[in-house]
C-alpha cells in the first residue's frame, strides 16, 4: 500500500481586522493569558521535572509583568535529557514512517485550530510582536514547516537508485546515530518548532535549549508537540544556562547534530568546540547553522520611490528589526534622496509604537535590556558623530518596557558602524550615492558586510536588476527583486545564508531535511553466484 502525505498548501494568514472572529479570540486570549502566571517545568522524557533554580520570563513591553516562572537545568538534568533522547532513539526511529507523520499532522492541525491564539498569544506577550507579526509567524510559518517538511520527506525517501537485472537496490534513509542538540532564539516562534521538530519527523530524538527569552512560547510549543501524540523523550525540553548545556550536550560521544539559530559568534564557538571534542565522537556531527545578517536595499535611480519607501519601512521596522533579515541599511540614489527624504522621514516618524495588545501598534518593545542597551549605544554614537545625522527618531525608553524609537541615520560614508555591523534593532542606516556610481556601489554592497543572508534591489530598468542579481550573487542567500528583504514563506522562498550567516542549509526546503538523514544503500543480489571464476578465465 502506498502511504501519501497531504499535499501541503501554505497557511492562510488570518487579517486579525476590525470585527473578524479571530481578532475577538486573540483578545479573549490575550486577556486569560495576561491574567496569569504559568509555571514551566522541563520536560524530560515525557515527564515534568521542577529544580526549584527559577527564572522570571516578563513581558519586553512591561519587564514588570511576570508571565512565567521557569524552572533551568543543571548538569544532572542535561545528562538525564541526553540519556532519555538515546533510550527513545530505537523505538521513535523503528516507528512506521506514516505514523510518525502522522503525529506532526495533527501538530499543525491543532495550530491551525484550537491552539492557534494560544501560540499567538504567547508570542505577543513573550516577544512582543504585534497579532499580525505573530500570526505570520507563530501559526502560519510553524503550520507551515509542519506540513512541507513532511511533504518533502516524503519526496526524499521516494528518491530510490536504479536496480539492474538480478539485483534489487534501494537507500535506507536512516536518522543520525545518536541526538540532535537544538539551540532555538528567541525572535521566531516557528524556528523553536522547526529546529526540533525537522530532525524528530525524520527518526531523530532531540534535546531542546530554547533562548531564556522565549520560554512562554518554547513551553506551549513543546505542549503542543504532546497534545498531538510525540511519545517522551522524542524531544526533550532543556532551558538553562547555555554555557553549562552545551558542554553536557557537545561533551558526549553520541551527540550527532546541532540545529542552531542565533549569532554568529555563538555558532563559530559551537563549531570550535565539535573540532575540539571530534575525536571522542561516535560519528561526525552535523552542523547546521542560520546566523546573522547586515541585510540591505540598493535602489537604481529608475525605482520606484514609494516602494522604496514602504520596503524601509516594513523591511526595517516590523517587529523592531528584531528579525535576521531585517533591512538595516540602504543604498539611495541621489536623484531619488530629494523625493525620499521628507516622505520617509515622516512615515517614520508616525509609526505608533506601544503594547502590541494594542492593535493600533505597528511596533513593540525589544526583547530586553541587553538589546535596548546596544541599541541605545548606537543611536548616541550616531548622534554624537560627524560622519552620521539622525533623520527620525533616535530616542528609547525603559521605564516600563524596552522602547526603542524607529530611528533613521543618514551616513556621510558607506563605511560608518551601523553601515557595516549588525545591529538587531529599529536602525536603518542610509547612504546616498551618486546615480553613475550605480556599478560602483554594487562593489560596495557585497564588500561592506561579512554577512550573506537577505537583500533587495528596487529596478524599473530590467538590466540594472539583472547586474545587481549577478554582481551580488553571494552578498544574499535570499535575494528580493522590487521587494523587502524579509518575509520568506516556507515552500516558496527556502530560506538561509552563507559567509557569516550561516551553513545555507535552507529551512523550509528538502535541503534541511538531508542533513538530519545519514542514507544507507543496499544492495540485494536475487540469486547470488555459486562460482567464483569469471568468463575470461576460461581457455580457448
Amino acid at each position: 500500500m502506498s502511504i501519501v502525505i497531504p499535499t501541503p498548501v501554505n497557511e492562510p494568514i488570518l487579517s486579525y481586522a476590525p470585527g473578524t472572529p479571530e481578532r475577538a479570540a486573540l483578545k479573549a486570549r490575550l486577556a486569560e493569558m495576561s491574567a496569569e502566571q504559568v509555571e514551566i517545568p522541563l520536560i524530560i522524557g515525557g515527564e515534568e521535572v521542577r529544580t526549584g533554580d527559577m527564572v522570571d520570563v516578563t513581558s519586553p513591553q512591561n519587564h514588570g509583568h511576570v508571565l512565567a516562572r521557569a524552572h533551568r537545568a543543571g548538569p544532572a538534568e542535561v545528562k538525564r535529557a541526553i540519556e532519555a533522547s538515546l533510550d527513545a532513539h530505537h523505538a521513535w526511529s523503528t516507528m512506521r514512517w506514516e505514523d510518525r507523520a502522522a503525529i506532526f499532522l495533527k501538530a499543525a492541525e491543532l495550530l491551525a485550530t484550537t491552539w492557534r491564539q494560544t501560540i499567538n498569544g504567547a508570542t505577543v506577550l513573550n516577544l512582543g510582536k504585534t497579532a499580525h507579526q505573530s500570526e505570520i509567524d507563530a501559526a502560519c510559518e510553524l503550520i507551515d514547516f509542519l506540513r512541507f517538511n513532511l511533504h518533502f520527506a516524503e519526496k526524499i525517501f521516494a528518491e530510490q537508485p536504479v536496480s539492474a537485472p538480478g539485483m534489487w537496490n534501494r537507500t535506507e534513509y536512516r536518522p543520525l546515530e545518536g541526538f540532535v542538540y537544538a539551540v532555538t532564539p528567541f525572535n521566531f516562534t516557528a524556528i523553536g518548532g522547526n529546529l526540533t521538530s525537522a530532525p524528530a519527523m525524520l527518526g531523530n530524538t532531540v534535546v531542546w535549549k530554547p533562548s531564556d527569552h522565549a520560554l512562554l512560547t518554547g513551553y506551549y510549543t513543546m505542549r503542543l508537540f504532546e497534545e498531538a501524540g510525540l511519545p517522551g523523550g522524542v524531544i526533550n525540553f532543556v532551558p538553562g544556562d547555555p554555557v553549562m548545556v552545551t558542554e553536557e550536550v557537545m561533551g558526549h560521544r553520541d551527540f550527532a547534530g546541532l540545529h542552531f539559530t542565533g549569532s554568529t559568534s555563538v555558532f563559530q564557538a559551537l563549531w570550535k568546540k565539535a573540532g575540539e571534542n571530534l575525536p571522542n565522537y561516535r560519528s561526525y556531527p552535523r552542523l547546521v547553522g542560520e546566523t546573522g545578517g547586515k541585510d540591505f536595499i540598493i535602489a537604481h535611480p529608475s525605482a520606484d520611490v514609494d516602494a522604496v519607501r514602504t520596503a524601509i519601512t516594513r523591511g526595517a521596522f516590523e517587529f523592531q528589526g528584531q528579525k535576521c533579515s531585517a533591512a538595516s541599511r540602504a543604498y539611495i540614489p541621489a536623484s531619488m534622496w530629494a523625493e525620499l527624504e521628507g516622505p520617509l522621514v515622516a512615515e517614520v516618524e508616525s509609526i505608533s509604537m506601544g503594547d502590541p495588545g494594542d492593535f493600533s501598534n505597528f511596533m513593540g518593545a525589544v526583547i530586553h535590556k541587553g538589546a535596548f542597551d546596544k541599541i541605545a549605544g548606537y543611536i548616541d554614537r550616531a548622534r554624537a558623530s560627524s560622519d552620521a545625522k539622525i533623520l527620525a527618531g533616535g530616542t528609547y525608553d525603559d521605564s516600563t518596557g524596552y522602547f526603542v524609537r524607529p530611528t533613521l541615520i543618514l551616513s556621510g560614508t558607506p563605511t560608518y558602524e551601523s553601515m557595516c555591523e549588525e545591529i538587531f534593532g529599529p536602525v536603518m542606516t542610509l547612504y546616498v550615492y551618486p546615480d553613475a556610481e550605480w556599478s560602483e556601489t554594487l562593489d560596495l554592497v557585497d564588500r561592506t558586510s561579512p554577512y550573506g543572508l537577505t537583500g533587495a534591489v528596487f529596478s524599473r530598468d530590467r538590466d540594472a536588476a539583472r547586474e545587481a542579481m549577478e554582481r551580488l550573487r553571494f552578498a544574499a542567500g535570499n535575494f528580493y527583486v522590487n521587494d523587502k528583504p524579509t518575509g520568506a514563506v516556507v515552500g516558496q522562498q527556502p530560506f538561509g545564508g552563507s559567509r557569516a550567516s550561516g551553513t545555507n542549509d535552507k529551512a523550509g526546503s528538502a535541503l534541511n531535511l538531508l542533513r538530519w538523514l545519514s542514507p544507507r544503500s543496499i544492495k540485494e543480489t536475487l540469486v547470488p553466484p555459486t562460482d567464483y571464476r569469471y568468463p575470461f578465465m576460461a581457455a580457448e
